[in-house]
Protein backbone atom coordinates (compact mmCIF):
# COMPACT_ATOMS: atom_id res chain seq x y z
CA UNK A 1 0.00 0.00 0.00
CA UNK A 2 1.33 3.31 -1.02
CA UNK A 3 1.91 5.59 2.25
CA UNK A 4 -0.21 8.48 1.01
CA UNK A 5 -3.26 6.33 -0.24
CA UNK A 6 -4.94 8.52 -3.62
CA UNK A 7 -8.64 8.29 -1.09
CA UNK A 8 -6.97 9.41 1.66
CA UNK A 9 -9.93 11.18 4.35
CA UNK A 10 -8.46 14.77 4.26
CA UNK A 11 -8.62 17.96 6.61
CA UNK A 12 -11.15 20.11 4.86
CA UNK A 13 -9.67 24.04 4.94
CA UNK A 14 -11.83 26.91 4.69
CA UNK A 15 -10.37 30.23 2.69
CA UNK A 16 -7.26 31.44 4.28
CA UNK A 17 -6.35 27.78 6.07
CA UNK A 18 -2.98 28.04 4.58
CA UNK A 19 -1.71 29.44 8.05
CA UNK A 20 -2.15 26.10 8.96
CA UNK A 21 1.52 25.05 9.12
CA UNK A 22 2.39 21.30 8.75
CA UNK A 23 3.79 21.79 11.99
CA UNK A 24 5.65 19.01 14.33
CA UNK A 25 3.42 17.35 16.71
CA UNK A 26 1.60 19.92 18.91
CA UNK A 27 -0.58 19.50 22.25
CA UNK A 28 -4.19 19.63 22.42
CA UNK A 29 -5.80 22.47 24.02
CA UNK A 30 -7.31 22.46 27.37
CA UNK A 31 -11.04 23.68 26.91
CA UNK A 32 -10.34 26.83 28.65
CA UNK A 33 -7.26 27.50 26.73
CA UNK A 34 -9.15 27.64 23.38
CA UNK A 35 -9.50 31.39 23.15
CA UNK A 36 -9.37 33.86 20.28
CA UNK A 37 -6.78 36.75 20.54
CA UNK A 38 -9.72 39.19 21.78
CA UNK A 39 -9.53 36.82 24.88
CA UNK A 40 -13.35 35.65 23.87
CA UNK A 41 -14.50 32.36 23.57
CA UNK A 42 -14.71 31.23 19.62
CA UNK A 43 -18.10 30.55 18.43
CA UNK A 44 -18.41 27.15 17.93
CA UNK A 45 -22.62 26.65 17.51
CA UNK A 46 -22.48 26.13 13.96
CA UNK A 47 -20.71 22.29 15.29
CA UNK A 48 -23.06 21.98 17.56
CA UNK A 49 -26.11 22.52 15.61
CA UNK A 50 -25.42 19.52 13.26
CA UNK A 51 -26.93 15.88 13.65
CA UNK A 52 -25.26 12.61 12.88
CA UNK A 53 -27.13 11.57 9.28
CA UNK A 54 -27.06 7.55 9.29
CA UNK A 55 -26.69 5.65 6.26
CA UNK A 56 -25.65 2.30 4.89
CA UNK A 57 -21.69 1.78 5.79
CA UNK A 58 -19.69 2.01 2.19
CA UNK A 59 -17.04 0.10 3.27
CA UNK A 60 -18.19 -3.65 2.29
CA UNK A 61 -15.69 -5.33 4.71
CA UNK A 62 -18.29 -3.11 7.44
CA UNK A 63 -21.21 -5.31 8.79
CA UNK A 64 -24.73 -5.27 6.23
CA UNK A 65 -26.84 -4.41 9.54
CA UNK A 66 -23.98 -1.49 10.59
CA UNK A 67 -24.55 1.96 9.75
CA UNK A 68 -22.17 4.65 10.01
CA UNK A 69 -22.21 8.88 9.75
CA UNK A 70 -20.14 12.01 9.98
CA UNK A 71 -19.31 14.52 12.48
CA UNK A 72 -17.72 17.41 11.87
CA UNK A 73 -15.35 19.08 14.15
CA UNK A 74 -13.09 22.23 13.75
CA UNK A 75 -9.35 21.01 13.20
CA UNK A 76 -8.30 24.00 15.49
CA UNK A 77 -10.68 24.75 18.15
CA UNK A 78 -9.41 28.29 19.06
CA UNK A 79 -9.62 29.12 15.92
CA UNK A 80 -12.22 27.16 13.85
CA UNK A 81 -12.32 29.24 10.67
CA UNK A 82 -9.29 27.51 10.01
CA UNK A 83 -10.55 24.05 9.19
CA UNK A 84 -12.16 21.46 9.73
CA UNK A 85 -12.01 17.86 10.17
CA UNK A 86 -14.64 14.77 9.49
CA UNK A 87 -14.90 12.44 12.00
CA UNK A 88 -16.26 8.51 10.76
CA UNK A 89 -18.37 6.71 13.49
CA UNK A 90 -20.47 3.23 13.32
CA UNK A 91 -22.94 2.04 15.03
CA UNK A 92 -26.15 -1.12 15.76
CA UNK A 93 -29.33 0.75 16.19
CA UNK A 94 -31.00 -0.34 19.69
CA UNK A 95 -33.43 -3.24 19.56
CA UNK A 96 -36.17 -1.68 21.11
CA UNK A 97 -36.97 1.92 22.37
CA UNK A 98 -33.89 3.91 22.87
CA UNK A 99 -32.65 5.97 25.41
CA UNK A 100 -29.87 7.58 23.36
CA UNK A 101 -26.37 6.90 22.42
CA UNK A 102 -23.59 4.65 24.38
CA UNK A 103 -20.17 5.45 22.45
CA UNK A 104 -16.92 3.39 22.62
CA UNK A 105 -13.19 3.77 22.80
CA UNK A 106 -11.51 0.34 22.14
CA UNK A 107 -8.10 2.00 22.86
CA UNK A 108 -5.04 2.22 21.36
CA UNK A 109 -4.43 5.57 21.41
CA UNK A 110 -4.83 4.74 17.97
CA UNK A 111 -7.97 1.92 17.29
CA UNK A 112 -10.39 2.41 15.30
CA UNK A 113 -13.59 2.50 16.93
CA UNK A 114 -15.60 2.06 13.43
CA UNK A 115 -13.86 -1.05 12.49
CA UNK A 116 -13.29 -2.13 15.85
CA UNK A 117 -17.28 -2.15 16.59
CA UNK A 118 -17.36 -3.70 12.82
CA UNK A 119 -14.94 -6.90 14.29
CA UNK A 120 -16.07 -7.30 17.82
CA UNK A 121 -19.90 -6.00 17.55
CA UNK A 122 -21.55 -9.46 18.98
CA UNK A 123 -19.82 -8.21 22.81
CA UNK A 124 -21.43 -5.19 22.76
CA UNK A 125 -25.22 -6.51 21.81
CA UNK A 126 -26.34 -6.59 25.21
CA UNK A 127 -26.11 -2.68 25.23
CA UNK A 128 -28.59 -2.59 22.38
CA UNK A 129 -31.16 -3.31 24.72
CA UNK A 130 -31.44 0.38 26.16
CA UNK A 131 -28.77 2.25 23.55
CA UNK A 132 -27.96 2.85 19.87
CA UNK A 133 -24.07 1.21 20.55
CA UNK A 134 -21.63 3.84 18.35
CA UNK A 135 -18.00 4.01 17.45
CA UNK A 136 -15.99 6.48 16.27
CA UNK A 137 -12.37 7.03 14.84
CA UNK A 138 -10.71 9.74 17.02
CA UNK A 139 -9.27 12.29 15.35
CA UNK A 140 -5.78 10.90 13.23
CA UNK A 141 -7.35 7.63 13.33
CA UNK A 142 -9.04 5.31 10.82
CA UNK A 143 -11.08 6.91 8.27
CA UNK A 144 -10.62 10.09 10.51
CA UNK A 145 -7.76 12.22 8.82
CA UNK A 146 -5.18 9.21 9.53
CA UNK A 147 -1.75 10.36 10.57
CA UNK A 148 1.30 8.50 9.12
CA UNK A 149 4.81 8.57 8.83
CA UNK A 150 5.04 6.62 5.47
CA UNK A 151 6.40 3.37 4.75
CA UNK A 152 9.23 3.99 6.79
CA UNK A 153 7.27 2.89 10.16
CA UNK A 154 5.99 0.05 8.79
CA UNK A 155 8.05 -1.17 6.55
CA UNK A 156 11.63 0.64 6.50
CA UNK A 157 12.67 1.88 2.96
CA UNK A 158 15.61 3.65 4.86
CA UNK A 159 16.86 5.23 8.22
CA UNK A 160 14.59 7.12 9.18
CA UNK A 161 12.16 4.48 10.54
CA UNK A 162 11.29 3.16 13.70
CA UNK A 163 12.53 -0.72 13.01
CA UNK A 164 16.07 0.98 12.32
CA UNK A 165 16.01 2.95 15.58
CA UNK A 166 19.16 2.34 17.08
CA UNK A 167 20.69 0.73 20.20
CA UNK A 168 20.93 3.05 23.16
CA UNK A 169 25.27 2.63 23.26
CA UNK A 170 24.78 5.16 20.11
CA UNK A 171 22.75 7.42 21.31
CA UNK A 172 23.78 10.13 18.46
CA UNK A 173 22.92 8.14 15.67
CA UNK A 174 19.68 7.43 17.78
CA UNK A 175 18.40 11.27 18.29
CA UNK A 176 19.48 11.26 14.61
CA UNK A 177 16.99 8.95 12.80
CA UNK A 178 14.21 9.84 15.81
CA UNK A 179 14.98 13.64 14.39
CA UNK A 180 14.32 12.24 10.51
CA UNK A 181 11.43 9.90 11.87
CA UNK A 182 9.80 13.18 13.06
CA UNK A 183 10.01 14.86 10.02
CA UNK A 184 8.65 12.02 8.02
CA UNK A 185 5.19 12.23 10.16
CA UNK A 186 5.08 15.54 9.28
CA UNK A 187 5.18 15.62 6.01
CA UNK A 188 3.04 12.50 5.59
CA UNK A 189 0.39 13.55 8.45
CA UNK A 190 -0.97 16.66 7.42
CA UNK A 191 -2.30 19.59 9.60
CA UNK A 192 -4.23 17.08 11.94
CA UNK A 193 -0.64 16.63 13.37
CA UNK A 194 -0.30 19.97 15.07
CA UNK A 195 -3.49 19.30 16.27
CA UNK A 196 -3.71 15.44 17.48
CA UNK A 197 -4.18 14.49 20.78
CA UNK A 198 -6.62 13.45 23.85
CA UNK A 199 -7.58 17.18 24.89
CA UNK A 200 -8.95 17.65 21.52
CA UNK A 201 -10.25 14.45 20.90
CA UNK A 202 -12.34 14.83 24.14
CA UNK A 203 -13.76 18.28 22.64
CA UNK A 204 -14.84 16.49 19.26
CA UNK A 205 -16.60 13.11 21.84
CA UNK A 206 -19.04 16.26 22.95
CA UNK A 207 -19.65 17.68 19.62
CA UNK A 208 -20.64 14.29 18.82
CA UNK A 209 -22.78 14.13 21.63
CA UNK A 210 -24.76 16.85 21.11
CA UNK A 211 -25.21 15.33 17.09
CA UNK A 212 -26.62 12.10 18.64
CA UNK A 213 -28.77 13.97 20.17
CA UNK A 214 -27.82 13.43 23.52
CA UNK A 215 -28.16 15.58 26.57
CA UNK A 216 -25.64 13.69 28.51
CA UNK A 217 -22.58 11.41 27.01
CA UNK A 218 -22.87 7.97 28.11
CA UNK A 219 -19.36 5.86 27.46
CA UNK A 220 -17.51 2.68 27.40
CA UNK A 221 -13.90 3.29 27.38
CA UNK A 222 -10.77 0.48 27.26
CA UNK A 223 -7.18 1.21 27.85
CA UNK A 224 -6.57 4.55 26.47
CA UNK A 225 -10.09 4.89 25.92
CA UNK A 226 -10.06 5.30 30.38
CA UNK A 227 -7.60 8.43 29.76
CA UNK A 228 -9.96 9.89 26.96
CA UNK A 229 -12.92 9.51 29.07
CA UNK A 230 -11.28 10.87 32.52
CA UNK A 231 -10.62 14.10 30.14
CA UNK A 232 -14.06 14.36 29.08
CA UNK A 233 -15.27 14.32 32.69
CA UNK A 234 -13.02 17.07 33.67
CA UNK A 235 -13.48 19.41 30.77
CA UNK A 236 -17.25 18.45 31.06
CA UNK A 237 -18.29 17.68 34.21
CA UNK A 238 -21.72 18.10 33.96
CA UNK A 239 -22.25 16.65 30.56
CA UNK A 240 -20.93 13.20 32.13
CA UNK A 241 -24.29 10.64 31.97
CA UNK A 242 -23.53 6.97 32.33
CA UNK A 243 -19.28 6.28 32.22
CA UNK A 244 -17.74 3.05 32.45
CA UNK A 245 -13.33 3.08 31.95
CA UNK A 246 -11.93 -0.60 31.87
CA UNK A 247 -8.13 -0.95 32.05
CA UNK A 248 -7.68 2.32 33.85
CA UNK A 249 -4.78 4.58 32.46
CA UNK A 250 -2.34 6.38 34.47
CA UNK A 251 -3.51 10.27 34.72
CA UNK A 252 0.16 11.21 36.06
CA UNK A 253 2.81 8.67 35.18
CA UNK A 254 5.33 10.03 32.58
CA UNK A 255 5.97 7.91 29.46
CA UNK A 256 8.92 6.44 30.94
CA UNK A 257 7.03 5.50 34.04
CA UNK A 258 4.19 4.30 31.85
CA UNK A 259 7.30 2.00 29.89
CA UNK A 260 8.95 0.61 32.51
CA UNK A 261 5.31 -0.53 34.38
CA UNK A 262 4.15 -2.09 30.91
CA UNK A 263 7.43 -3.93 30.36
CA UNK A 264 7.10 -5.36 33.34
CA UNK A 265 3.43 -6.32 33.42
CA UNK A 266 3.99 -8.03 29.50
CA UNK A 267 7.29 -9.61 30.63
CA UNK A 268 4.52 -11.15 33.71
CA UNK A 269 2.26 -12.30 30.93
CA UNK A 270 5.17 -13.81 28.84
CA UNK A 271 6.20 -15.57 31.72
CA UNK A 272 2.47 -16.87 32.39
CA UNK A 273 2.68 -18.11 28.71
CA UNK A 274 5.40 -20.05 28.27
CA UNK A 275 4.31 -21.51 32.04
CA UNK A 276 1.50 -22.92 30.37
CA UNK A 277 3.44 -23.64 26.41
CA UNK A 278 5.77 -25.99 28.18
CA UNK A 279 3.08 -28.47 29.40
CA UNK A 280 1.77 -28.64 25.42
CA UNK A 281 3.75 -30.80 22.77
CA UNK A 282 2.72 -28.69 20.78
CA UNK A 283 5.06 -25.90 22.33
CA UNK A 284 7.41 -24.55 19.41
CA UNK A 285 10.10 -24.07 22.60
CA UNK A 286 9.98 -26.81 23.87
CA UNK A 287 9.29 -28.47 26.90
CA UNK A 288 12.09 -27.18 29.56
CA UNK A 289 10.39 -24.07 30.72
CA UNK A 290 14.14 -22.38 31.27
CA UNK A 291 15.21 -23.40 27.40
CA UNK A 292 12.11 -22.03 26.42
CA UNK A 293 12.31 -18.55 27.80
CA UNK A 294 16.01 -18.36 26.18
CA UNK A 295 14.58 -19.52 23.15
CA UNK A 296 12.33 -16.25 23.10
CA UNK A 297 15.34 -13.94 23.82
CA UNK A 298 17.24 -15.45 21.05
CA UNK A 299 14.51 -15.30 18.54
CA UNK A 300 14.21 -11.95 19.03
CA UNK A 301 17.22 -10.81 18.73
CA UNK A 302 17.89 -13.14 15.79
CA UNK A 303 15.36 -11.14 13.94
CA UNK A 304 15.96 -7.94 14.86
CA UNK A 305 20.03 -8.57 13.45
CA UNK A 306 18.67 -10.44 10.40
CA UNK A 307 15.15 -9.39 9.24
CA UNK A 308 13.08 -12.45 7.13
CA UNK A 309 10.75 -11.45 4.28
CA UNK A 310 7.38 -10.65 5.94
CA UNK A 311 4.11 -12.32 4.54
CA UNK A 312 2.48 -9.34 3.74
CA UNK A 313 5.69 -7.09 2.22
CA UNK A 314 8.95 -5.48 3.70
CA UNK A 315 10.52 -7.45 6.45
CA UNK A 316 9.76 -8.86 9.53
CA UNK A 317 11.93 -7.72 12.54
CA UNK A 318 12.17 -8.79 16.45
CA UNK A 319 10.25 -5.88 17.71
CA UNK A 320 7.42 -6.72 15.22
CA UNK A 321 7.60 -10.04 16.45
CA UNK A 322 7.49 -8.63 20.03
CA UNK A 323 4.73 -5.89 19.11
CA UNK A 324 3.01 -9.56 17.61
CA UNK A 325 3.71 -11.62 21.20
CA UNK A 326 2.88 -8.80 23.41
CA UNK A 327 -0.79 -8.42 21.85
CA UNK A 328 -0.74 -12.21 22.04
CA UNK A 329 -0.35 -11.86 25.87
CA UNK A 330 -3.62 -9.70 26.42
CA UNK A 331 -6.13 -12.55 27.52
CA UNK A 332 -5.30 -16.08 28.34
CA UNK A 333 -7.88 -17.68 25.65
CA UNK A 334 -5.51 -15.86 22.89
CA UNK A 335 -2.57 -18.07 23.93
CA UNK A 336 -3.72 -21.66 21.83
CA UNK A 337 -4.07 -19.19 18.89
CA UNK A 338 -0.34 -17.41 19.75
CA UNK A 339 1.34 -20.83 20.07
CA UNK A 340 0.42 -21.91 17.20
CA UNK A 341 1.57 -18.70 15.15
CA UNK A 342 4.62 -18.67 17.03
CA UNK A 343 5.07 -22.61 15.97
CA UNK A 344 4.25 -21.33 11.93
CA UNK A 345 6.78 -18.61 12.39
CA UNK A 346 9.70 -21.05 14.08
CA UNK A 347 8.74 -24.42 11.91
CA UNK A 348 7.79 -23.08 8.36
CA UNK A 349 9.38 -19.64 8.35
CA UNK A 350 5.62 -18.10 7.81
CA UNK A 351 4.99 -14.57 9.19
CA UNK A 352 1.47 -14.49 8.43
CA UNK A 353 -0.12 -15.77 11.59
CA UNK A 354 1.95 -13.48 14.07
CA UNK A 355 1.72 -10.62 12.29
CA UNK A 356 -2.49 -10.86 12.81
CA UNK A 357 -1.53 -10.39 16.27
CA UNK A 358 0.83 -7.50 15.44
CA UNK A 359 -1.56 -4.26 15.92
CA UNK A 360 0.54 -2.35 17.31
CA UNK A 361 -1.39 -0.94 20.02
CA UNK A 362 -2.54 -1.27 23.95
CA UNK A 363 -5.97 -1.83 22.47
CA UNK A 364 -8.54 -4.73 23.12
CA UNK A 365 -7.20 -7.08 20.13
CA UNK A 366 -10.28 -7.11 18.15
CA UNK A 367 -8.26 -5.86 14.73
CA UNK A 368 -5.90 -6.69 12.55
CA UNK A 369 -2.62 -3.49 11.22
CA UNK A 370 -2.25 -6.06 8.47
CA UNK A 371 -3.38 -8.54 6.16
CA UNK A 372 -6.80 -7.45 6.99
CA UNK A 373 -9.46 -6.32 4.65
CA UNK A 374 -10.41 -3.60 7.02
CA UNK A 375 -7.60 -1.69 7.21
CA UNK A 376 -7.41 -1.95 2.96
CA UNK A 377 -10.54 -1.26 1.87
CA UNK A 378 -10.74 2.19 3.86
CA UNK A 379 -7.60 3.34 2.39
CA UNK A 380 -6.27 3.78 6.04
CA UNK A 381 -1.96 4.32 6.02
CA UNK A 382 -0.83 0.60 7.45
CA UNK A 383 0.87 1.95 10.46
CA UNK A 384 -1.70 4.51 11.24
CA UNK A 385 -1.97 2.85 14.15
CA UNK A 386 1.32 2.99 15.29
CA UNK A 387 1.83 6.55 14.08
CA UNK A 388 -1.60 7.37 16.14
CA UNK A 389 -0.31 5.97 19.03
CA UNK A 390 2.65 7.75 18.69
CA UNK A 391 1.79 10.98 17.97
CA UNK A 392 -1.21 11.07 20.95
CA UNK A 393 1.04 9.80 23.85
CA UNK A 394 3.88 12.74 22.53
CA UNK A 395 1.20 15.49 22.55
CA UNK A 396 -0.59 14.04 26.14
CA UNK A 397 2.97 14.00 27.64
CA UNK A 398 4.54 17.11 28.68
CA UNK A 399 7.89 15.89 29.49
CA UNK A 400 10.41 16.39 26.70
CA UNK A 401 14.10 16.11 27.31
CA UNK A 402 16.95 17.83 25.86
CA UNK A 403 19.30 16.57 23.44
CA UNK A 404 21.86 17.08 26.48
CA UNK A 405 20.13 15.33 28.84
CA UNK A 406 18.47 12.27 26.63
CA UNK A 407 22.49 12.10 25.88
CA UNK A 408 23.07 11.52 29.39
CA UNK A 409 20.03 9.43 30.73
CA UNK A 410 19.57 7.13 27.34
CA UNK A 411 22.31 4.46 28.90
CA UNK A 412 20.57 4.41 32.31
CA UNK A 413 17.35 4.01 30.77
CA UNK A 414 18.63 1.27 28.37
CA UNK A 415 19.23 -0.83 31.44
CA UNK A 416 16.75 0.25 33.29
CA UNK A 417 14.32 -0.99 30.52
CA UNK A 418 16.11 -4.50 30.04
CA UNK A 419 15.62 -4.87 33.73
CA UNK A 420 12.24 -4.84 33.76
CA UNK A 421 12.41 -7.02 30.78
CA UNK A 422 15.00 -8.49 28.03
CA UNK A 423 11.60 -9.35 25.66
CA UNK A 424 9.91 -5.98 25.66
CA UNK A 425 11.84 -3.56 27.00
CA UNK A 426 13.78 -2.22 23.90
CA UNK A 427 10.39 -1.74 22.50
CA UNK A 428 8.84 -0.14 25.39
CA UNK A 429 11.81 1.96 25.40
CA UNK A 430 11.89 3.32 21.91
CA UNK A 431 8.30 4.18 22.38
CA UNK A 432 9.09 6.59 24.86
CA UNK A 433 12.15 8.07 22.93
CA UNK A 434 9.84 8.55 19.98
CA UNK A 435 8.67 11.70 21.15
CA UNK A 436 12.13 13.09 21.17
CA UNK A 437 12.26 16.26 18.89
CA UNK A 438 8.13 16.94 19.30
CA UNK A 439 7.23 20.33 20.57
CA UNK A 440 6.53 19.23 24.51
CA UNK A 441 2.66 18.07 25.18
CA UNK A 442 -0.14 19.09 27.20
CA UNK A 443 0.19 19.72 31.03
CA UNK A 444 -3.46 19.50 30.94
CA UNK A 445 -4.25 16.07 31.82
CA UNK A 446 -1.37 16.12 34.31
CA UNK A 447 -2.58 19.00 36.23
CA UNK A 448 -6.31 19.47 35.74
CA UNK A 449 -7.76 16.22 35.80
CA UNK A 450 -8.67 15.81 38.87
CA UNK A 451 -11.27 16.27 41.92
CA UNK A 452 -13.84 16.10 39.12
CA UNK A 453 -17.32 16.85 40.35
CA UNK A 454 -19.14 14.65 37.90
CA UNK A 455 -21.85 12.02 37.88
CA UNK A 456 -20.63 8.79 39.31
CA UNK A 457 -18.25 6.28 37.26
CA UNK A 458 -17.00 2.87 37.17
CA UNK A 459 -13.79 2.12 36.82
CA UNK A 460 -12.66 -1.25 36.64
CA UNK A 461 -9.04 -2.75 37.29
CA UNK A 462 -8.08 -6.16 36.64
CA UNK A 463 -5.48 -7.57 38.37
CA UNK A 464 -3.41 -10.27 36.48
CA UNK A 465 -3.51 -6.73 33.55
CA UNK A 466 -0.23 -6.93 31.36
CA UNK A 467 -0.64 -3.33 29.83
CA UNK A 468 -2.90 -1.57 32.76
CA UNK A 469 -1.57 -2.47 36.32
CA UNK A 470 -4.16 -2.68 39.28
CA UNK A 471 -2.89 -0.24 40.85
CA UNK A 472 -4.00 2.74 38.19
CA UNK A 473 -7.30 2.11 38.68
CA UNK A 474 -6.88 2.65 42.60
CA UNK A 475 -4.83 5.55 41.61
CA UNK A 476 -7.08 7.23 38.70
CA UNK A 477 -10.23 6.81 41.23
CA UNK A 478 -8.10 8.37 44.15
CA UNK A 479 -7.25 11.46 41.57
CA UNK A 480 -10.56 11.72 40.26
CA UNK A 481 -12.52 11.82 43.66
CA UNK A 482 -15.74 10.97 45.10
CA UNK A 483 -17.45 10.36 41.92
CA UNK A 484 -15.43 7.33 40.87
CA UNK A 485 -16.36 3.30 41.96
CA UNK A 486 -13.53 0.99 41.38
CA UNK A 487 -14.40 -2.80 40.84
CA UNK A 488 -11.90 -5.09 41.51
CA UNK A 489 -11.34 -7.83 38.80
CA UNK A 490 -9.67 -10.59 39.78
CA UNK A 491 -8.77 -12.24 36.54
CA UNK A 492 -6.09 -12.29 34.11
CA UNK A 493 -5.79 -10.28 30.79
CA UNK A 494 -6.24 -6.62 29.21
CA UNK A 495 -9.78 -5.34 31.00
CA UNK A 496 -12.34 -7.08 31.88
CA UNK A 497 -15.51 -6.84 29.91
CA UNK A 498 -15.22 -8.70 27.13
CA UNK A 499 -13.40 -11.89 29.07
CA UNK A 500 -15.38 -11.59 32.55
CA UNK A 501 -18.66 -12.43 32.70
CA UNK A 502 -19.25 -10.89 36.01
CA UNK A 503 -17.44 -7.47 34.74
CA UNK A 504 -19.63 -7.77 31.65
CA UNK A 505 -22.66 -8.09 33.79
CA UNK A 506 -21.68 -5.50 36.11
CA UNK A 507 -20.93 -2.80 33.81
CA UNK A 508 -23.97 -3.77 31.84
CA UNK A 509 -25.76 -2.92 34.92
CA UNK A 510 -24.64 0.64 35.18
CA UNK A 511 -24.50 1.71 32.19
CA UNK A 512 -28.19 0.16 31.18
CA UNK A 513 -30.09 0.62 34.10
CA UNK A 514 -27.61 2.94 36.51
CA UNK A 515 -27.21 0.31 39.07
CA UNK A 516 -23.38 0.77 40.71
CA UNK A 517 -21.56 -2.19 42.76
CA UNK A 518 -20.34 -0.83 46.21
CA UNK A 519 -16.66 0.58 45.73
CA UNK A 520 -14.10 -2.06 46.24
CA UNK A 521 -16.05 -4.85 44.99
CA UNK A 522 -14.74 -7.99 43.28
CA UNK A 523 -15.29 -10.08 40.55
CA UNK A 524 -13.66 -13.32 40.77
CA UNK A 525 -11.65 -14.80 37.79
CA UNK A 526 -14.10 -16.29 35.56
CA UNK A 527 -13.34 -20.82 35.18
CA UNK A 528 -11.34 -20.02 31.80
CA UNK A 529 -9.41 -17.66 33.24
CA UNK A 530 -7.39 -20.51 35.35
CA UNK A 531 -6.18 -22.08 32.30
CA UNK A 532 -5.83 -21.40 28.73
CA UNK A 533 -9.34 -21.21 28.01
CA UNK A 534 -10.77 -23.31 24.63
CA UNK A 535 -10.07 -22.09 21.19
CA UNK A 536 -13.54 -21.09 20.07
CA UNK A 537 -11.88 -20.01 16.30
CA UNK A 538 -12.02 -23.61 14.88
Amino acid sequence: MPAMPRNRPAVRRCAGAGAVALALLGAGLPAAAATTTSGKEPDLSRFYRQKAHWTACKDVELPDDMQCATVTVPLDYAKPATGTIDLALSRYRASGKSRGSVLLNFGGPGGSGVSGLGQAGKDFMSLTNGYDVVGFDPRGVGRSSPVSCGDGLDQPSDDASVDKVPDVAHPQALMKILKQLTVRCTEHSGPVLSHIGTVNASRDLDVIRQALGDKKLNYLGFSYGTRLGAVYAAQFPHKVGRMALDGVDTLTESLAEQGVAGAQGQQTALDDFLDWCVTDLGCPFGQDRRKAGEAVTKLVRSLDENPVPSDFGGAFTGQDLVTAIGQGLYGRELWPLLERALASLIEDGDTRAVQNFASGGYSLPVGQRRGSGLVDSADIPVDNLSAALMAINCADDPDRPSARRLTQDVGRLGKEYQQASPIFGRFRLTQVLLCYGRPRGTDFIRDKVKDVPSAPMLLVGTRGDPATPYRWALETAKRLGPSAVVLDNRGDGHTGYTSSKCVHGKVDDFLLYGTLPADGSSCPADADDRGAGTDSSG
